[in-house]
């Protein structure tokens, strides 16, 4: 019996497996069906069951031949589904059947970038201790560092740190936020700032979706991050990004005290550019007319 490949799952055994219906997937398989077939959103039944988190059926598929190394799919591989969903046991089982730790590909990367995304510790330590690279760059966070950084994962960033020693790249460019401080600014997270610039963290890095790291934290209303960047020598004047400036930041967002705190720093007040224009045309668009009258 041909086993069809259809839709979002690509093929029924995939089905079966996502949703964890190991009574089904007995059944498909003793009927015939591909163990390896290509195809849906998960690239195969087995990152299917390792990212739905459903061991027993893991343990069918490998020992029906499931490929563990196939890259496609979602999440890229079985091993970073598992990761990403923080399923230790299953990260255990693919890594003693020989999954590729250092395997890169997919919005998450790697499977060490993935299991810090969802600040799986027990599962970083893992996979770094399986060789796990942790300077391996990767697509949405640019890093594993970035990705710590921005979830505020303040002790999977120390291991990380601890784990690369002084070959921990922590101005390593690339990802959403560009790097880790633009990443750890945007996401408010104090310590991990402050840790960054303590190991020489480029304050003034033009990069990312907010060019700077006092963007990021002057468009979220970070006020103790601005203050820590600024005292740390970031320019006030850097232009570039969405908002063109940290002042028109914190104007489009209505945080006052910011805006003080830029403008006693020297900031153009009438300086041009990003989505509004001006920080007049920012603060307005936003309805605070109090920045508008400060």
């Amino acid at each position: 019996m041909a086993m069809r490949r259809l839709g979002r799952y690509g093929s029924c055994l995939q089905a079966a497996a996502l949703g964890g219906h190991t009574d089904i997937v007995h059944i498909l398989l003793d009927k015939g069906a591909d163990v390896n077939a290509a195809g849906g959103e998960y690239g195969s039944s087995l990152q299917a069951a390792a990212q739905g988190g459903h061991t027993e059926i893991v343990c069918i598929l490998l020992d029906e031949g499931a490929y563990v190394n196939v890259s496609r799919g979602r999440y890229w591989s079985s091993l970073q589904a598992a990761a990403e969903g923080g399923h230790t046991e299953i990260v255990c089982i693919l890594l003693d059947k020989g999954a590729d730790v250092n395997a890169a590909g997919g919005y998450l990367g790697t499977s060490l970038q993935a299991a810090v995304q969802g600040g799986h510790i027990e599962i970083v330590r893992i996979l770094l201790d399986m060789g796990a690279d942790v300077n391996a760059a990767g697509r949405g966070y640019g890093s594993s560092l970035q990705a710590a950084a921005q979830g505020g994962y303040t002790e999977i960033f120390r291991i990380l740190l601890d784990k690369g020693a002084d070959g921990t790249d922590v101005n390593a460019a690339g990802g959403e936020y560009g790097g880790s401080l633009q990443a750890a600014a945007q996401g408010g997270h104090t310590e991990i700032v402050r840790i960054l610039l303590d190991k020489g963290a480029d304050v003034n890095a033009e990069r990312g979706g907010y060019r700077s790291s006092l963007q990021a934290a002057a468009e979220w209303g970070h006020t103790e991050i601005v203050c820590i960047l600024l005292d740390k020598g970031a320019d006030v004047n850097a232009a570039g990004g969405f908002f063109g400036n940290s002042l028109q930041a914190a104007a489009q967002g209505g945080y006052t005290e910011i805006v003080h705190i830029v403008l006693d720093k020297g900031t153009d007040v009438n300086a041009a550019g990003g989505q509004y224009g001006s920080s007049l045309q920012a603060a307005a668009k936003g309805g605070h007319r109090d920045i508008n009258q400060s």
